[in-house]
C-alpha cells in the first residue's frame, strides 16, 4: 500500500523528522518530500538522504499520494486550507496534532474530497527534545497512534493511514474527536501543565537555589516534562483549554482532599490512595511499555462480601451479550464497509478481541459507552499480526479466531491468561486439521496455538458434543475454504454466528431435520448495523436472585432471548419461577424481550438434557437456585462444565458444601439437595461466573458470604457490584 508512494511531510521537527527516518528505514522505495520553514532542517534532511525533495506546498502537494502535517496544533489549522487548495482528489492527508476539535472545524470547511480523505491522527510519542536533530527512526515502535475519523472519512483513506502507522511499528487505536481531546487532556496535557507549574513554583520560592541544589533524581524525573517546547505547549493548551480546565478542576479537588488528609494525619486513607495509584501506574507500565500482560487484579486480590438481603426491585439493563459482542468485532472487521455497533460489552474479554483485530490492521473507533465503529477490511484484508494475539480469559474468542486465522496467508499465535492456557483446544484443532489447517498446540492440546495460515478445503463434521464455539470456528474457516463446509450437531447450540453471517449478507444453509448448517467459501460480507442485546448470561444472576427472594419484582430490559440461549428461563420456569416476557421484538436478527421476574417458591427438578447446551454458561447460578429450592435438583450429561474457566461442577460443589448444602457430584453432573445456606467463605477459583453465583447466594444466606478472587468478574460483567446493589443486593468489595 505504501511502496512507491510519494509521501509529503509538512514540518520536520521531532515528530515529522522521526516519521521521515522511520519511513526511509522501512521502505526505501518511498519518495519522501518535505516542506519546512526552517531551512536548516531541510538542508540537514537532504544532506543525510532522509528526504528526496524539498519545496513549497504549491510545488509538492499536487504530486503527493499522502500528506502528513507534522506541525504544532494551532499551526495545523492554518495550513489545512492551503493544502486543500493544491490536493489531488485521491491524495490522503493526515496530521499528528494532539488536539483535534479545532482541526476538524477547519477540515469541515474544505471541499468534500478533502474531508473524505483527511484522517485525523495523533501519535502518542515524543520527548522533551524538539527539532529535526532530536528525531529518531524508532520513536513510534510499540507506541499508540490514535485515529479520529469522521463519518464522511473514506475507508480507503483510513486503511492507508492505518497501514502507514503499522509500518512504523505503532499500535493503531480509534476514538471520537471529543473523547480524544478529553483523554489527552487527562493523560498528557495535565501532566505537562503540572510540571511547568511545579518548576515555576519552586523558581519563585525564596530558597529556590537550595531547593534545586539538593533536589534528588525523583525531582528530575517528575520535572522532565517542563523541558518541553514552550511554544508548542502554549499552542496545545490554547487549543484544548476547555478539556484541560475540566481535568485541572478535578485535580485541584483531589489535591484539596489530600490536603485535608495531611492536616488530619490520616495515614490509612493516604495509604489507600497511594496504593491505588501505584497499582494503576504499574499496570499502565506493564501493559504499554514492558509488553507484559496486566494482572487484572491488585497485589491484594479482590473479594466480594454478600450480605443477606430483602427483596429485589426496579428495572435495569445488564451489559451487552458477550458472545454477540465478540462476533460483532469479527464480522465487522471482515465485512466490506463500515459497521456501527451499539450495546457492545466493554469487558476485558471483548476488548481483547478488539485489540486483536486492531493488531491485524483493522481500524476500530471506540468502544465508547457501548458504541463502536468498525472499518471493515474485507475477507482478505487482514494483516499479519506483529505479536501474539492475547485472548485473555475467553475460550470463545480463541476458538473462533483459530478457525479464521487457519485460513489466512500469514502465521499467527493465539495465547491467553493462566486459566485459558489450561483449556482444551483439540476440539477445534482436530477438525480444522481435517480441512488442511496447520495448527500446533501445547503438549496437552492447550494454548498457545501456533497457526500457519494455509489454503483449506471444505469438509463435513459431525460434532460429538454440541458446541457453538466449535461450530462457529469451522464456519469461519469455511468462509475461506474451497467448497462447502458443513457441521452437524447432536443438540441445538447457540446460533449467533449463523444469524450474524446472514445479517452481513453471507449465505448460510440450515437443514433443521439433520441439525446441519453449512457455508460455501468465496462469498463476501457487507457491513451493517448491530444492536447487541443485553446478555442473558448476565441477566441470569438477577433472574435467580429475584426468584429466590420472596416479594421481589424486577424487570430486565432488552434481554436477548435467542432460542438457543433460553435454557436458564426454561429451567427456572420448570422449577416454578415466575418469569414473564414482554415487548418481544427482533433486533438485527436477534430476538429480544423485557423479562419480569417475581419471587416464588422453587422446587427441585431433574434438568432435561436437551436444555444443557441452551444454558451451559448459566449453571453456576442455577445451582444456587437449586440450593434454595425445596427438594432435590439433579443434572446429568453436563461433563462440558468441567472444562470451562474452572471445573464448574466441582467449584460449585465445594462452595455450596461450605455453606451447608448437601451436594453430590458425578463425572457428568451434580445432585443438590435444597436447604438453608449458612454464611462463610467460598473460593471462586478465579472464575467470574462462580464469583457472581455466590454473590447471589448471599441473598438467602444466614450470614455474610465472602467470595475470594473476584477480579475476573470484569471479563464478562463490568459494573456488576454497582448494578447488583442498585436493585437490592447487599454487595461490597474489599482487598484480600
Amino acid at each position: 500500500m505504501l511502496a512507491q508512494s510519494r509521501i509529503l511531510i509538512v514540518g520536520l521537527g521531532l515528530i515529522g523528522g522521526s516519521i521521515a527516518l522511520a519511513l526511509r528505514k522501512t521502505d526505501p522505495s518511498i519518495k519522501l518530500l518535505a516542506v519546512d520553514s526552517a531551512q536548516d532542517s531541510l538542508h540537514a534532511a537532504l544532506a543525510s538522504n532522509v528526504i528526496d525533495e524539498a519545496g513549497t506546498l504549491e510545488e509538492l502537494v499536487p504530486s503527493a499520494d499522502i500528506v502528513i502535517v507534522a506541525l504544532p496544533s494551532l499551526t495545523i489549522a492554518t495550513v489545512i486550507p492551503e493544502i486543500a487548495k493544491y490536493q489531488r482528489d485521491d491524495t490522503v492527508v493526515t496530521d499528528v496534532g494532539s488536539v483535534k476539535s479545532h482541526i476538524i472545524e477547519v477540515v469541515n470547511q474544505q471541499k468534500p474530497d478533502f474531508i473524505a480523505n483527511f484522517v485525523p491522527g495523533h501519535p502518542i510519542a515524543g520527548s522533551e527534545q524538539s527539532g529535526f536533530q532530536a528525531a529518531i527512526d524508532n520513536l513510534f515502535d510499540g507506541r499508540n497512534v490514535i485515529l479520529t475519523p469522521q463519518q464522511l472519512t473514506s475507508a480507503r483513506a483510513i486503511g492507508t493511514i492505518n497501514a502507514l502507522w503499522r509500518a512504523l511499528g505503532a499500535d493503531v487505536l480509534g476514538m471520537s474527536v471529543a473523547r480524544h481531546d478529553a483523554v489527552l487532556a487527562a493523560t498528557s496535557h495535565l501532566p505537562h501543565l503540572l510540571a511547568f507549574a511545579v518548576v515555576d513554583t519552586l523558581v519563585s520560592h525564596a530558597q529556590s537555589e537550595d531547593i534545586f541544589r539538593y533536589a534528588a533524581g525523583g525531582f528530575a524525573d517528575f520535572s522532565r516534562l517542563a523541558s518541553s517546547d514552550a511554544d508548542m505547549w502554549s499552542d496545545i493548551f490554547v487549543a484544548n483549554a476547555s478539556a484541560t480546565e475540566a481535568m485541572l478542576d478535578a485535580y485541584i479537588d483531589n489535591l484539596q482532599a489530600l490536603k485535608s488528609l495531611l492536616k488530619s494525619h490520616d495515614r490509612s486513607a493516604m495509604r489507600q490512595i497511594f496504593k491505588r495509584a501505584k497499582f494503576s501506574r504499574d499496570e499502565f507500565i506493564a501493559r504499554h511499555f514492558s509488553h507484559k500482560k496486566p494482572s487484572l487484579m491488585p497485589e491484594n486480590k479482590i473479594s466480594f462480601i454478600s450480605n443477606p438481603g430483602t427483596v429485589l426491585s426496579g428495572s435495569i439493563r445488564v451489559p451487552g451479550d458477550k458472545s454477540i459482542s465478540h462476533r460483532s468485532v469479527i464480522f465487522g472487521a471482515l465485512a466490506d464497509g463500515v459497521t456501527e455497533v451499539s450495546g457492545f460489552l466493554q469487558g476485558e474479554d471483548a476488548l481483547n478481541t478488539v485489540a486483536a483485530f486492531r493488531e491485524m490492521g483493522v481500524t476500530i473507533v471506540g468502544p465508547e459507552d457501548g458504541k463502536m465503529t468498525i472499518y471493515g477490511v474485507g475477507l482478505h484484508g487482514l494483516q499479519a499480526p506483529r505479536k501474539p494475539l492475547y485472548m485473555g480469559n475467553s475460550g470463545t474468542a480463541m476458538r473462533l479466531l483459530a478457525g479464521l486465522l487457519a485460513a489466512q496467508t500469514f502465521t499467527s499465535e493465539l495465547t491467553g491468561d493462566e486459566s485459558l492456557t489450561r483449556r482444551p483446544m483439540a476440539r477445534v484443532a482436530d477438525p480444522l486439521r481435517s480441512m488442511g489447517a496447520q495448527i500446533a498446540t501445547a503438549e496437552k492440546g492447550t494454548p498457545p496455538l501456533q497457526i500457519s495460515g494455509t489454503a483449506l478445503k471444505g469438509v463435513h463434521y459431525d460434532m460429538p458434543v454440541a458446541s457453538a464455539q466449535v461450530k462457529s470456528c469451522l464456519l469461519l474457516a469455511g468462509l475461506y475454504a474451497d467448497g462447502q463446509t458443513s457441521v452437524s450437531e447432536p443438540a441445538p447450540s447457540r446460533d449467533h454466528t449463523e444469524r450474524m453471517l446472514q445479517g452481513f449478507g453471507y449465505p448460510v444453509n440450515r437443514e433443521e431435520a439433520t441439525a446441519t448448517v453449512s457455508v460455501s467459501g468465496g462469498q463476501a460480507m457487507t457491513a451493517t448495523a448491530i444492536d447487541v442485546p443485553a446478555d442473558i448470561s448476565s441477566a441470569a444472576f438477577f433472574l435467580v436472585a429475584a426468584s429466590i427472594s420472596p416479594g421481589s419484582d424486577l424487570t430486565l430490559q432488552h434481554v436477548g432471548i435467542n432460542p438457543t440461549r433460553i435454557g436458564v428461563i426454561n429451567i427456572l420456569k420448570a422449577m416454578g419461577a415466575d418469569i414473564t416476557l414482554a415487548n418481544e421484538r427482533n433486533i438485527g436478527g436477534e430476538p429480544v424481550a423485557d423479562l419480569r421476574v417475581r419471587g416464588s417458591a422453587l422446587q427441585g427438578i431433574s434438568i432435561a438434557q436437551d436444555q444443557i447446551p441452551l444454558a451451559i454458561d448459566e449453571f453456576p447460578v442455577l445451582f444456587v437456585a437449586a440450593a434454595c429450592a425445596n427438594g432435590i435438583t439433579e443434572l446429568r450429561g453436563a461433563e462440558e462444565l468441567r472444562v470451562k474457566e474452572s471445573d464448574r461442577l466441582e467449584a460449585m460443589a465445594v462452595g455450596l458444601r461450605s455453606l451447608g448444602i448437601s451436594v453430590e457430584t458425578f463425572a457428568d453432573g451434580i445432585r443438590i439437595e435444597g436447604g438453608t445456606l449458612t454464611g462463610g467463605t467460598v473460593d471462586s477459583f478465579t472464575d467470574h461466573r462462580i464469583a457472581m453465583a455466590f454473590a447471589v447466594a448471599g441473598l438467602r444466606a444466614q450470614g455474610a458470604v465472602t467470595i475470594k478472587d473476584c477480579a475476573n468478574v470484569a471479563t464478562s460483567f463490568p459494573g456488576f457490584v454497582a448494578l447488583a446493589n442498585q436493585v437490592g443486593l447487599q454487595l461490597t468489595e474489599q482487598e484480600g
